[in-house]
């Protein structure tokens, strides 16, 4: 079966099987995003060893595990294992006697085989250095995985010991595109349009799995409904698994991500800290990089800021669709979705979401702009000295594209059913946040005002203050 998307992915393992010298990669990227389908897809399942670490279970069950999975692939008589040195031992006694050829060793979930006061990296470490490289074939392709992403870039990118740079090559997985979602779709027989593919990519992101779970014979929203509102819908429980499974203690990190998902534009480290209450230091610091490397949070600076002026926000669609929908259980009808598609509070998520689809799919923007080979800072703006909610006086531009060409996209980001129609006070709004951003730039630059829409910009009177437009077609160009 031809893998979708992943084409970069693709080559670069291809690429590394074409060497002559023994391959250490690290495949990472958030739960349920295809990390494991794309490397037993690409290596047909042909392993000469493959092992997937056990979620919340002891050094000892951990080690039991792995002795089993020696055992599968041949090594009948595989001691029991003490510790993790000689648990590589025993793989790399394994691989000495497996036949001619690449050695493609696969072990998924590696973080959860890292429990506390575990050896895990010191035996890694020895198979790799004292073993994997030492052997005169130079054969041994190993491909580690995880979803615990921190811990993939802590222990193994920015490994200070016997494994600095070791690594080979990465491969972060990355959520599907619209383009992807569309194609996936057809696969799986999913009848949609691509108002309906932007809407269930509002609610599932791009995640393969979760789109794999939608009926050919529902509508999207008796999927919605089936999967995220019946009582035994499989993924009404998804959101504490998800974070469970990525961090051992999720607390801080859920607690970090229900305050952003409080805040549109997002919030600065400073405002995180006085909403949560969390003390500023080290721990903290990590919770935030750890939700930014597990792709639900971004991090941005705005122009004029240094680092520490940096914003976070919200990016995962399953996120805050929790967090606007279930997190509070005061939804009890199983067919919520298919009768509230009219009302207010959809309305309101649909503004919200849409932009973060936007935000997701800046090159394809760029594209329908003409300005792909323009270096561009991408960023959201508010004006200085107000409330980063309030947009009655034109304060917040949602996406700012800040050119090397001395030009700056203004873009505004608007979901609506039928084409978008500026009135008269939008007018005001949208002249007024150019003023604003002009004054506090300078006026030393060409300001253009972009409307991003989910079904484009009706030609009506007030139509002229719009000086480009990129519709929900474009959002989908490879």
């Amino acid at each position: 079966m031809e893998l979708i998307g992943r084409s970069d992915e693709i080559k670069t393992l291809e690429w590394a099987l074409e060497k002559d010298e023994p391959q250490f990669i690290a495949v990472y990227g958030r739960r349920r995003v295809g990390k494991t389908f794309l490397v037993r897809e690409m290596f047909h399942d042909q392993f000469t060893f493959s092992h997937t670490g056990l979620r919340n279970a002891g050094m000892k069950a951990q080690l039991t595990a792995f002795r089993a999975s020696l055992m599968q692939y041949g090594h009948a008589k595989c001691p029991v294992l003490r510790n993790w040195c000689e648990a590589f031992q025993e793989l790399f006694n394994l691989i000495g006697k497996s036949p001619a050829g690449r050695k493609v060793v696969f072990i998924d979930e590696l973080p959860w085989m890292d429990t506390r006061k575990s050896d895990l990296i010191t035996g890694l470490e020895s198979f790799w250095n004292g073993h994997a490289t030492a052997r005169r074939e130079k054969d041994v392709f190993l491909v580690v995985c995880g979803s615990a992403s921190s811990w993939i870039v802590k222990k193994l990118f920015r490994n200070c010991g016997g494994l600095y740079g070791r690594l080979t090559d990465r491969v972060w997985l990355r959520p599907f595109t619209l383009a992807e979602c569309e194609r996936y779709a057809r696969r799986l027989g999913l009848s949609m349009t691509r108002r309906d593919i932007c809407d269930a990519y509002m609610v599932f992101g791009g995640i393969p799995y979760y789109w794999s779970l939608m009926r050919p014979d529902l509508s999207l929203a008796q999927n919605i409904d089936a999967l995220l509102f019946a009582e035994r819908g499989k993924l009404r429980d998804e959101f504490d698994y998800l974070y469970a499974s990525l961090f051992r203690n999720a607390e801080p990190h859920i607690k970090i991500v229900e305050t952003l998902a409080k805040k549109k534009c997002g919030m600065t480290r400073e405002e995180i800290l006085a909403a949560t209450g969390f003390q500023n230091g080290g721990n903290f610091k990590t919770w935030l990089e750890e939700l930014v490397q597990c792709d639900f949070v971004r991090k941005y600076v705005p122009p004029g800021r240094k680092n520490r002026g940096a914003v976070f926000q919200l990016m995962d669609a399953f996120t805050l669709f929790y967090y606007t929908f279930l997190a509070d259980g005061r939804i009890s009808d199983e067919h919520y979705w298919a009768n509230s598609l009219d009302g207010h509070r959809l309305a309101a998520w649909r503004g919200l979401a849409f932009e973060r689809v936007c935000l997701q799919h800046v090159p394809q923007i760029k594209r329908a702009l003409g300005i792909s080979g323009i270096l561009t800072h991408e960023y959201s703006w508010r004006a200085a000295g107000t409330d980063q909610d309030q947009d009655v006086h034109g304060a917040q531009i949602d996406l700012v594209f800040d050119r090397a060409d001395r030009t700056v996209n203004l873009c505004e980001m608007k979901y609506s059913n039928e084409p978008y129609e500026i009135d008269k006070d939008e007018d005001e709004k949208l002249r007024n946040r150019t003023a604003q951003f002009s004054k506090e730039d300078g006026g030393r630059r060409n300001y253009r005002i972009t409307m991003i829409t989910s079904s484009g910009v009706k030609r009506a009177k007030y139509w002229g203050v719009v000086q480009s437009e990129v519709t929900l077609d474009d959002l989908f160009k490879e």
